[in-house]
């Protein structure tokens, strides 16, 4: 009798919810699904994230589905040419199954869709769950299961973990980070621990005193990294041979049953230098794998393809090229991929290969016993969808993949979405192959901070990796690309001048190993920028940055510092000894003297009358009194507990705190209490309506016990919830309204890019 324990988990549950949103574009205003207040759309950036995986069904053309670290997945839409997510409905609370660890697709049937889903294996982080589907994804089932995954961590982009046996679609294998090998006999509605699989546990790695502990999860494995089924193994109406690779260094890392996972025991001969990062089995019988010294995307030193011909066991080194550890040509190998075709064609995908050369995917039509390099060989780059790729390089290329309808379409991802070829078959007459973004409909980018300004651009972002972007054109990508001159890897703040819109000044840090550049302005709307002659000082880097209305000061409060302000724009800096460290500083919108500063949890409001030369402190005083904010300080999700300045009124604050919100009009000494208001993850303002005078008020939260996306026309008297069911995006960090247009909003999420809205005609 099989040797395997089952576990009780929780019975599938249809989740209502998503009904419809995946099956048509919600970033489109032409979607019939769109059934809210509101039509939303993202702004176009393309890509801008992680794309771990990408999944082609083996017998139906053009159905195919990619999966992110942190932002859903989505699926391609060959009609349109585009990528559609299909995870948009998941909540606030169920924001953690954004990350994507593994998709699986049911050979026998299309339809079928296997995603494992979350984000984080930490000790705060939620148990993960299935997310299946019956109708490629139009609506979804779930199962949760009693172990955490980890789609945004080390060994992200290997696999796939998970597998459909092509004999019997209600079998499916899913391999964990940290509990071995599951299974599922009744199409992922109940899972069992295969509790008869060797045991794969890594003992941690010493890491000696005084360095980061932190490093001792990063080099370690990522538990059972993919599982394959052998086709031409059926018996008894399933497939009998089944492979499982993990995540090990200096001890078997792959293991075979042959007996449908009644027994199970390692491939003999094998490799075990490196650990594995991706496999795939050919048509032919023959297996292939890539290592490294690290599951990425953590450098690794070392690394190798190998070659494995499952009837006779044998195993053959065909490594495109040789890393050296010792030598700046250490690097690893990060993916492969065959022709279902032809099984002798196959590429792969070097990692961390920088200063070797710069990444590489290699091709060999004779099964790994030559390769020619593709890149090398004069390839073509076409930037077209996604001009800013131009300046991030080719870079964790973690999946490799060809189409098994088309030997002459491939594509790898990468961490701003990926590439693809429709030429790849002309390497073998030594012509160029040319490349073009994979990524439309992706977008996975992270907005920092949101700048709506009274003039000018539509929408300006501080995104997280990929510094930001002026969007004159909201359903068009950015020509210039992002912003360069200096090209910061974060931008975290950005600000203009109330009264001068076209003066922008944003600081983050720069992208180059100098990284003496981490503040830069703008004196035409985004367009162009110039760095500020100096800094601070030299370790100044991200945190806030405030303009006074009129664009003459600056205040920037680096990250761990006190503020410092320029009026010379950046030539030289006054440190303002009376704020705290941290002190996030903000402009009067309307008054080029005043400025405001808050320290919450010490209950002081600061304000400043001569352009921050100096700062008066004033009890930061509330009608009602303020509950404790200990009881807030470690448990933050995105809450705000900052102050903004309204537009167009002089001296009028606001406080949005996680727990409410509160506000001061001008000359007033203390904040009430908006009613109804309960928690607060993002705050803004937006053009007053047409019959209104004060701008409208925009808040990511809960009112009322409804949590949602609203706007206020009255000053927060009444509120409006604008988002559905169906477009929620997990967790949303910043909002802001356009005041240039009335109703249209724009949202920044954790991973599904930039969001904007408008009512519904």
């Amino acid at each position: 009798m099989r040797n395997m324990k089952q576990i009780n988990v929780m019975s599938a549950i249809l989740v209502t919810l998503c009904i419809a949103s995946a099956c048509s574009n919600p970033g489109t205003a032409n979607n019939p699904e769109q059934t809210g207040p509101y039509v939303w759309s993202n702004v176009v950036i393309t890509g801008g994230g992680f794309v771990t995986g990408v999944i082609f069904h083996p017998s139906e053309p053009g159905v195919r589905f990619c999966r992110t670290d942190m932002g859903g997945a989505y699926r391609w839409n060959p009609e349109k040419e585009k990528w559609e997510p299909l995870l948009d409905w998941l909540s606030y609370d169920d924001r953690n199954l954004m990350g994507v660890e593994s998709i699986a697709l049911d050979p026998s049937n299309p339809d079928r869709l296997y995603m494992a889903c979350g984000t984080y294996t930490n000790p705060q982080a939620p148990d993960g769950a299935i997310l299946w589907s019956d109708d490629r994804g139009k609506t979804f089932h779930r199962t949760d299961v009693p172990f955490k995954m980890g789609g945004n961590e080390n060994g992200r982009g290997n696999g796939e973990r998970m597998a459909v046996d092509p004999h019997n679609g209600k079998i499916i294998y899913l391999g964990t980070r940290h509990n071995g090998l599951w299974y599922s006999t009744d199409r992922a509605q109940t899972w069992s621990e295969v509790t008869n699989f060797p045991d794969v546990t890594e003992t941690p790695p010493e890491i000696p005193e005084g360095q980061n502990r932190w490093r001792r999860s990063q080099e370690m494995g990522s538990g059972v990294v993919f599982v394959l089924f052998d086709p031409d193994s059926r018996e008894n109406g399933k497939s009998n041979t089944i492979y499982a690779g993990v995540s090990l260094m200096g001890r078997e890392n792959l293991f075979r049953s042959s007996d449908g996972g009644e027994t199970w025991s390692a491939v003999p001969g094998q490799p075990v230098q490196f650990r594995p990062t991706h496999g795939v089995l050919g048509s032919n019988g023959v297996m292939y794998i890539t290592y490294g010294t690290n599951r990425g995307p953590w450098p690794m030193r070392d690394g190798a393809v190998w070659r494995l011909d499952t009837k006779s066991d044998t195993w053959t080194d065909i490594t495109p090229d040789k890393p050296d550890p010792s030598t700046d040509r250490a690097f690893g190998y990060a993916s492969v991929a065959v022709d279902a075709s032809d099984p002798g064609v196959i590429i792969a995908s070097t990692y961390h290969r920088y200063s070797a050369g710069g990444e590489e995917l290699f091709r060999s039509i004779d099964s790994g016993k030559t390769w020619k390099p593709l890149f090398a060989n004069n390839a073509k780059f076409d930037y077209g969808k996604a001009p800013y790729v131009r300046h991030t390089g080719v870079h964790w290329m973690f999946d490799v993949e060809i189409d098994p309808f088309n030997p002459d379409h491939a594509l790898f991802t990468t961490g701003y979405g990926g590439h693809e070829t429709f030429n790849l078959t002309d390497a073998d007459r030594d012509l160029p192959t040319t490349w073009h973004i994979m990524s439309s409909g992706i977008e996975e980018t992270v907005p920092l901070e949101l700048l709506s300004p009274p003039a000018g651009a539509r929408i300006i972002s501080a995104v997280g990796d990929y510094c930001g972007f002026a969007h004159y054109d909201l359903n068009k990508p950015v020509p210039e690309g992002c912003f360069v001159n200096p090209h910061f890897g974060n931008t975290n703040g950005i600000a203009c001048a109330e009264l001068y819109p076209e003066q922008i000044v944003r600081v983050g840090i720069e992208a180059s190993g100098k990284r003496d550049h981490n503040i830069a302005y703008s004196s035409d709307g985004g367009h162009t920028w110039l760095p500020a002659p100096s800094m601070p000082a030299p370790d100044s880097r991200h945190g806030f940055i405030a303009v006074s209305a009129d664009g003459r000061t600056w205040i920037w409060t680096p990250e761990r510092s006190k503020p410092f302000m320029t009026a010379d724009h950046g030539t030289s800096w006054k440190v303002l000894e009376t704020l705290p460290l941290n002190t996030r500083v903000i402009a009067d919108r309307v008054d080029p003297d005043q400025f405001y500063a808050m320290s919450l949890f010490d209950g002081t409001l600061f304000t400043s009358t001569n352009r921050g030369i100096t700062f008066k402190e004033d009890s930061l005083q509330i009608a009602g009194g303020i509950p404790d904010q200990q009881e807030y300080r470690g448990d933050r999700r995105g809450g705000q507990d900052r102050i903004y300045a309204t537009p167009g009124i002089k001296g009028d604050l606001w406080l949005a705190a996680y727990h409410g919100l509160f506000h001061r009009e001008h000359q007033q000494t203390a904040f009430t209490q908006i009613p109804g208001v309960e928690e607060i993850h993002a705050f803004g303002f937006g053009k007053p309506a047409p019959s209104a005078t004060l701008p409208a008020l925009y808040l990511v939260g809960t009112i009322e016990g409804q949590r949602g996306i609203f706007r206020s026309d009255d000053f927060g008297e009444k509120w409006l919830r604008i988002n559905d069911d169906r477009h929620q995006w997990g967790l949303l960090l910043h909002i802001t309204g356009d005041p240039k247009q009335y109703g249209r909003v724009y949202v920044g999420t954790h991973g599904r890019g930039l969001i904007y809205g408008d009512p519904r005609p």
